[in-house]
């Protein structure tokens, strides 16, 4: 999973609430001991994102994966004399 670098040059997020919302988040950064509103908000913010980009990426490389396995079991080749020979080897031990 990729790591944000919070010491990367700054820039603005502007971002219009009505004063519901912003009692109410401010009230939780208060009670969550956050330093400030805007580190209660870029927190919460960057938790949520990284759940949802590895929630993403966990589906995306399972939906390769399921590509790849059945891609190899529908187009699989004939099997080679070494493996036709291992085959072979593995019946033979299971019939002594």
């Amino acid at each position: 999973m990729a790591t944000v670098n919070l010491n990367q040059e700054k820039t603005r997020f502007d971002i219009r609430l009505s004063k519901e919302q912003k009692m109410f988040f401010e009230k939780a950064a208060f009670l969550g001991d956050y330093r400030s509103f805007t580190e209660f908000v870029i927190k919460a913010v960057q938790e949520k994102a990284k759940k949802i980009i590895a929630e993403k990426e966990k589906i995306i490389a399972s939906q390769r994966d399921s590509e790849i396995f059945f891609d190899a079991i529908v187009n699989s080749s004939k099997p080679n004399n070494k493996l036709i020979k291992a085959a072979d080897k593995y019946k033979n031990h299971l019939t002594k």
